[in-house]
């Protein structure tokens, strides 16, 4: 199926002939040492040819098993046919009108599917963006202005983005923050309920986190000086946190019972990346505002705010915008892309790979104490390494040394998590199961090498 390979021409295997990264990559490593700026950082400077189903292929001609979407972009593959076909169709009609300018349909019939995906009944509307900062800072925007308020509430070990306000709304200083200050103000982070690292238990963590979050509020800022309270339903960057059981919900109603615009942040989780089309639905919230980005145009850029249509639209006609946003050729990778999640049910295809990697993983705990949690939900897996299981001290060398090794094998992985002891998976979901085994046979064979 050209769907799930990109073209029938790639190969659906690993090939590993050089060194990774090889010859031809280093050459063009030292063409852009030259002219990108060097805060522009590569996690592997292997440089790519061509992508697809779950392999990625460089100049060098080695194929790769792709454990990262491009940070949980290409989750339907990075050329899928739908994507593929309705984005060549509407760059051959127009690539640029501005939708602010002389509108056209794809930006609508975008909008119409986010009303109906997102969860909840009520009347929806949305404004497209470029990237998930965008969206973030867009969605605080819109509750200001809503609620007449400024502060906003963010949590421990969460990531929003690297524009100015995103950043003060992100948790972890470096490499997001370092030296980029001073930042926005009226911004106030709070307690998160990370099971794994809770002093009592993860059993207690979801009611002592809400507890301990909403005294916050209450005492330092005051309830009814908060416009919006902003959190991923599963923390990416954090290290794929999933809040312990309760503490979304207590949330929520606070933010209800206060009148607090709750923002779901669903830039990295949501479509289909947890099994659901956004991780808010597993303990049934339904947000006043969400935000997407990374998945929902299977790689060109676009970004969204859905929300409440009274909501959105308390900003002014003018208030919202941007020259790029919602951008046709976007729109229409965006329909291909929902189209694919639809025909090819994604959702089970990422509860299958949880069920696969959680189990493989699992094995693998048994024999490596070095792995002291493993958690995250469908295709949005973690693993946290620690020194001694006991203390739980972060062990960031171990992360970085079995990426390294992963990579010289073939296998792209990504590390995160506040501590950089975080081993995080995010393989397309459309990546073979036959690619899924070998990836985690690689894996073990890291952690038996440390």
């Amino acid at each position: 199926m050209t769907e799930l390979t990109g073209g029938p021409s790639l190969p659906q295997e690993r090939r590993v002939v050089t060194a990774i990264p090889g010859p031809k990559s280093l050459e063009l490593q030292a063409r852009r040492s030259a002219v990108v700026a060097a805060g522009v950082g590569s996690t592997l400077p292997v440089f790519t040819t061509r992508a697809g189903g779950g392999v990625i292929e460089d100049v060098d001609g080695n194929s790769l098993i792709d454990f990262g979407s491009g940070i949980a972009v290409t989750s339907v593959g990075n050329s899928a046919e739908a994507v593929v076909r309705r984005a060549t169709a509407q760059l051959a009609d127009f690539t640029h009108t501005c939708f602010m300018v002389t509108p056209y349909e794809g930006y609508v019939a975008v909008c119409e599917q986010l009303a109906e995906l997102t969860p909840g009944d009520h009347a929806k509307k949305s404004a497209l963006f470029n990237s998930g900062a965008e969206a973030v800072e867009n969605a605080v925007k819109i509750a200001r202005v809503h609620t007449k308020r400024q502060a906003v509430v963010v949590f421990d070990h969460g990531y929003h983005g690297r524009t100015n306000l995103t950043m003060a709304l992100t948790a972890k200083n470096m490499p997001y923050k370092q030296g980029f200050g001073p930042f926005a103000p009226e911004v106030y982070r709070v307690p998160v309920a990370y099971g794994y690292r809770w002093p009592t238990g993860p059993e207690n963590c979801g009611p002592e986190a809400a507890a301990q979050a909403i005294d916050q509020i209450t005492k330092q800022i005051g309830a009814d000086n908060v416009a919006a309270i902003i959190i991923e339903p599963v923390l990416g960057e954090g290290g794929f946190i999933e809040p312990a059981k309760g503490f979304l919900p207590r949330i929520a109603q606070f933010a209800k019972d206060n009148g607090i615009v709750f923002v779901a942040d669903e830039i990295q989780s949501g479509f289909c990346r947890t099994g659901q089309w956004f991780a808010c639905e597993d303990e049934g919230i339904v947000p006043d505002l969400i935000t997407t980005a990374k998945g929902i145009a299977g790689g060109l850029p676009l970004a969204a705010v859905t929300g409440r249509a009274e909501i959105m639209d308390s900003a002014h006609p003018g208030g919202l915008g941007g020259t790029y946003g919602g951008n046709p050729v976007a729109c229409a990778a965006a329909l291909g892309a929902i189209e694919t999640m639809r025909e090819m049910d994604l959702n089970a295809k990422a509860k299958r790979i949880e069920e696969v990697m959680k189990g493989r993983l699992a094995a693998m705990q048994e024999k490596f104490p070095v792995i002291g949690d493993i958690r995250g939900r469908g295709a949005m897996i973690a693993i946290e390494l620690v020194k001694d299981p006991a203390t739980k001290e972060a062990h960031p060398e171990a992360a970085a040394a079995l990426a390294k090794a992963c990579h010289a094998e073939g296998l792209l992985v990504l590390t995160c998590g506040t501590y950089g002891n975080v081993l995080r998976f995010l393989p397309p979901l459309v990546i073979g199961e036959d690619l899924l085994n070998e990836g985690l046979d690689i894996i073990e064979a890291a952690f038996a090498g440390l």
